[in-house]
Parts: C-alpha cells; structure tokens; sequence
C-alpha cells in the first residue's frame, strides 16, 4: 500500500499490575481498510482497541493518526479536549452493548442528532432531516424517529448505535464485538450492513471480534491476539486458510469443528 497510514502503533506495552496485557504490539490501518483483531477472551484485543482510540494510556509504546491535513497527531500525548473533539467528528467507537453508547431516556432521532449538535450543528430542521436519513440508512423505519431506544430490540439497538456513530461521517471507526450477544439471523442482517455501509462510505475500522467468520466477512486484514502479543497478522484469507502460528491454527480448527 503506498498512501500514508491512518493510524500507526508501535511498540504497545502495559501492564495490569504483574498482568502483561500488551507486550510490544505494532499495528498499522490505511484509510478505507478493516482491520480485524482476534484471539480468545483474555488475549488483549480490546485492550488494544481502546489503546489504539486514546481510551487507555500504554506503558510505553506511541500510536499516531494521520489528521486531514497530513500532520501525524500522538494520540496520547494530545490534550484531553482534543481528543474528545477527535471522538466526536473523526473517530467513532461502537460497543459491543449499545447502551453504553445511547441515551436511553433520549429518542432515537435526538441520539443521532446529539452526535451533530456535538460538532456544532444547530439548525433543529436539518438535525432531524439527517437523523431521519440514517435511521433509514441503518433500516429503522422513519415513524420510530420519536420512540426511546428503551423499547427497540437488541438488533435494533445496535443499528441505531451505528447511525449516531456514523451521522458525523468519520474516518475512522472502532468496533468492539458489535455483533456480540445477537441472535445469528440477526447478527447476519447487520453484518449486512456493516459491510455495506463500511464500503460504501470509505470508513477505516479496527474491529475486535472472537468471531473468525466476522473477521472474514468484513476484514481485508487481520491481527492474532494471544495473551497480549500479536503472533500473526496478514490479509484474511491468507491467514485464515494457511495458518503458520499453532495458536493460529487451534483458533481456525476450532471453529471448523463447531
């Protein structure tokens, strides 16, 4: 790939107490790519993808991100409201339990538009002409705009999660288990749509999944995780179809044995 990276990390280390979470992790993303970290529960994935989003500060290590104008900004060396603007309009992070991310006692239009009126947006007319056009964009019919997320299903929970998280158009989204929990057929629907929002947009995602079918499904490259070091990483299909670290075939036989 030869345009700049988005995102780069290098040497990712920390520690919980005696605990190695991460030991010299490198990571890298290209604008419009999706990175898929796997490994078991306990491996470090999701400790690196709240590393990676300036979430949780590393031991040591430095991860930097290409701003729109060129400059390679330190995520954790920047001030606390800058990063919170980055969050805001650039960045966007779905969690795996959407009421971590949604006002459950704010409608789902007002959910979306809160995300706009965060950047600045004030004009209440066309804040809701935009929550409209994502809750259709993420399949939520237009007359549940007014309705609490409260009394939508999990499936729709996480869709409507989507639609806050994408209303601002960022470039770079983090994704941790957003399929987790959900029933297969449900989860198939909005994987669906993940991938062609994904695509359609240009977004650049670092998504943590347990799941190596999600992994294939929507990732062009992938990161092995186990206990807190990176032991494979390559394009998907390679990696999936000829695993070269033992930890990396248990994982794939495993899942040809289900």
């Amino acid at each position: 790939m030869n345009e700049p990276r988005l995102l780069e990390a290098n040497g990712l280390t920390l520690h919980f107490g005696a605990i190695p979470a991460l030991v010299d992790v490198d990571a890298q993303l290209w604008p419009g790519e999706v990175l898929a970290i796997v490994g078991e529960s306990g491996s470090g994935k999701t400790t690196l993808l709240n590393v990676l989003a300036g979430r949780i500060r590393p031991d040591s290590g430095v991860v930097q991100y290409r701003a729109p104008d060129g400059e390679m900004l330190d995520v954790h060396a920047m001030p606390a409201p800058a990063l919170r603007g980055l969050h805001r309009s650039d960045w966007g992070f779905v969690q795996q339990n959407p009421r971590e991310n949604l006002r459950m006692g704010v409608s789902a239009g007002g959910n979306v538009g809160e995300r706009l009126m965060a950047r600045g947006e004030r004009h209440y007319g066309d804040i809701r002409a935009e929550a409209l056009r994502w809750l259709a964009e993420v399949e939520i019919d237009a007359d549940r705009i007014d309705d609490l997320p409260r009394v939508f299903s999990g499936g729709m929970l996480q869709r409507l999660q989507i639609a806050r998280t994408l209303v601002t158009h960022p470039r770079l989204v983090f994704m941790d288990e957003p399929t987790g929990g959900l029933d297969v057929s449900v989860q198939a629907r909005l994987l669906d749509l993940i991938r062609s929002l994904v695509a359609r947009l240009g977004i650049a995602v670092v998504l943590v999944t347990h799941d190596i079918a999600v992994a294939r499904l929507l990732a062009a490259r992938i990161m092995v995780m186990q206990r807190g070091r990176v032991v494979e990483t390559g394009l998907t299909d390679q990696v999936l179809d000829d695993p070269q670290h033992p930890y990396t075939q248990l994982l794939v036989s495993s899942v040809l044995a289900a």
